[in-house]
């Protein structure tokens, strides 16, 4: 018989063969998915943002159904969502906190001085290889918009000052700021916890209030006037331990003389 024959039925063979041992092996192997999985996943909003901590509403779906997570976890969906994944479960929707992204710098236009004119993309990633962006102070926001680019869900727009402001209504703590900024300025933070340093300079005194006028030129004082275990300097920088709870603002942010410590209510401007 020809070799042009042999072959394509040696390969015939050879695929039946294997194609009966995998049709045997799922038949024996799989493991039957609970339709509450499925059922859970449509009442999501179907975004895949992550934000839950899964890779996307299928993991958060099973996540819930085997109870390592409350419906409440997910941080798009509506409160009415979470109230009728809990009832369809028969479990508890759970209490969790809702958590929004915080711009760590508040040196705009009008505080921050300029030492270049950046002229190329208009991405702060590209910017920050060409001497900083050109920004005087060189760990401030570049205000090229490349966190509202990347959020999906318009919760970031461009002030007038120049500076993303987060729409909390809206936010949903993909994280997708966090991973765009260039200076990694946004932070993750619980809605309850509103106290916030929004300087990330290394410098102290007149060095870094000469490059913004809003620069934290650790004074300490806020550390010094916040109860026990609140404010810690370091790296010339207040350390919020938000694990202390809510203390009043006043005390705190009272003698900041540049006002880079801020009690922020609202969105954030």
């Amino acid at each position: 018989m020809s070799s042009f024959v042999i072959s394509p039925v040696i390969m015939v063979g050879i695929c039946l063969f294997f194609g009966v041992v995998l049709a045997v092996a799922y038949r024996l192997l799989r493991v039957e998915e609970d339709p509450r999985v499925s059922k859970t996943e449509e009442l999501l909003p179907g975004t895949n943002c992550g934000a839950c901590g899964q890779p996307g509403c299928a993991g958060f779906a099973q996540a819930v159904v085997l109870g390592e997570a409350p419906p409440s976890k997910c941080s798009v969906a509506s409160p009415d969502t979470i109230d009728e994944i809990a009832e369809f479960l028969g479990v508890d929707a759970g209490e969790a906190v809702k958590q929004v992204a915080r711009l760590h710098c508040a040196g705009g236009k009008r505080e921050a001085h300029q030492i270049a004119e950046y002229n190329g993309f208009d991405s702060c990633r590209a910017a920050s290889v060409v001497s900083g962006g050109g920004k005087g102070c060189s760990w401030g926001c570049l205000g090229l918009a490349d966190c509202k680019v990347a959020c999906t869900f318009d919760a970031i727009y461009m002030n007038a000052n120049g500076l993303p402001a987060v729409i909390l209504d809206k936010c949903t703590a993909c994280g997708d700021c966090v991973e765009a900024c260039p200076k990694d300025l946004f932070e993750l933070l619980p809605i309850n916890q509103p106290l916030l340093v929004q300087c990330k300079s290394a410098l102290n005194g007149e060095a870094a209030t000469a490059l913004c006028s809003v620069a934290c030129d650790a004074c300490g004082r806020c550390a010094s006037d916040a109860v026990p275990g609140l404010i810690e300097m370091r790296d010339n920088l207040p350390r919020i331990n938000y694990d202390a709870g809510l203390h009043s603002s006043i005390a705190v942010t009272a003698r900041c003389p540049t006002g880079a410590i801020q009690w922020i209510k609202g969105n954030q401007f």
